[in-house]
């Protein structure tokens, strides 16, 4: 039986998709001509043709290729012929029907040894436990209420990040360019200098692998992009032995594929591998980090085609641009503020999704 986790205590009966839902083929699309109807494939949106193939909503699952990311298809649609699309009989809701196909496990139904698929009595054939047509009305009202409040956190993040990124275009030093944008009372001019002479750098050193473990209790290893997440250390390797080391708040960067992706150091200390360099400063000097490699700034300095990298000595020689103490505090405390605002509604994002993992576990069987 289903988690009692709402309103309702009516008996759900077990059925085969089959009673619920009808199963229609996708079809080619390029004898059409280019319109607004949308043509969906099992990535999602493609292009727009002018006809549809449904004119009801209904929810997308893969023939071929990619067959466990279901997708809600709101009409007019047309699909491609690598995407079943499902209407909805009498006795269900569509938009229930997509919530089910979210907790069934497609891979377990592949048919194929190579290239994974489903077929349409495969999918037919599978049983699951289906309520009547009201609680599937106010089950999906529920979730899709939660899907709406989540695509409004995450447009306004990506409004976020977006708004840092113009502002690090106005506030910084850009190819010479003067900052565009300055607090008031501030009208000195910037100065230039190498990175090595503005403060400390550190290149990394990796310890021998046979000294990597799995011991949390063990030295963090930083060893590449990859142990750099949302602007702090993520904790995947541990080493017994020490080599070159960063302390709490050092800036790491890292040197090797892709260059210049940053973090603040959050530990004690980290032990610093070749892909990863260490650099002294405060926030403002982390952001102008941030800023050139988001402005591509590293691309001029990447040696080798097949694994790019940065030498130390390009790093050290790298210009980066200073100001006065003051003015650096300011600039550099905007961007930490906004960084802390972006964290918050990453936090939340996360939360809202197990939210809505809990609640797909625990309402369907």
């Amino acid at each position: 039986m289903p988690y009692s986790i709402y309103w309702y205590c009516f008996t759900w009966e077990r059925k085969e998709l089959n009673n619920i839902l009808k199963i229609n083929s996708g079809r080619d699309y390029k004898q059409l001509n280019s319109g607004s109807i949308p043509v969906y494939g099992t990535g999602g949106y493609m292009l727009s043709v002018n006809d549809k193939l449904s004119d009801t909503d209904a929810v997308g699952i893969g023939r071929k290729g990619t067959i466990d990311k279901p997708l809600y298809l709101k009409a007019p649609f047309w699909t491609v012929d690598t995407l079943f699309y499902c209407t909805s009989k009498e006795s269900s809701d569509v938009k229930f029907i997509y919530l089910l196909f979210q907790i069934i496990n497609w891979k377990r139904y592949d048919e194929s040894t190579g290239v994974p698929s489903l077929s349409k009595n495969t999918i037919s054939s599978i049983k699951t436990y289906v309520p009547k047509v009201k609680e599937q009305d106010h089950i999906s009202k529920l979730f899709f209420s939660l899907d709406n409040t989540l695509q409004l956190h995450e447009d306004y993040l990506q409004l976020l990040h977006s708004f840092k990124i113009f502002l690090a275009q106005k506030m910084f030093f850009d190819d010479d360019v003067l900052p565009l944008l300055r607090f008031n009372g501030f009208t000195e001019k910037w100065s230039q200098c190498k990175l090595n002479d503005h403060t400390i750098v550190t290149m990394g050193q990796s310890p021998n692998s046979k000294n990597y473990t799995n011991n949390q209790n063990d030295e963090i290893l930083v060893q590449g992009n990859a142990d750099l997440y949302k602007n702090k250390v993520l904790k995947r390797v541990f080493t017994t032995e020490i080599t070159k080391t960063a302390v709490k708040n050092d800036i790491l960067i890292s040197v090797r594929a892709p260059v210049g992706d940053t973090a603040r150091n959050q530990y004690k200390s980290v032990v610093i591998g070749r892909g990863i360099a260490s650099i002294k400063g405060n926030d403002f000097l982390y952001y102008q980090l941030e800023k050139m490699k988001n402005s591509g700034f590293w691309h001029k300095y990447i040696a080798g085609s097949t694994f790019e990298s940065i030498t130390g000595k390009d790093l050290k020689n790298a210009k980066i641009y200073t100001t006065s103490n003051d003015e650096e505090r300011k600039i550099g405390g905007v961007f930490s503020s906004l960084t802390r605002i972006i964290q918050l509604y990453e936090h939340k994002i996360d939360s809202l999704k197990k939210l809505k993992q809990f609640l797909l576990q625990n309402m369907f069987v």
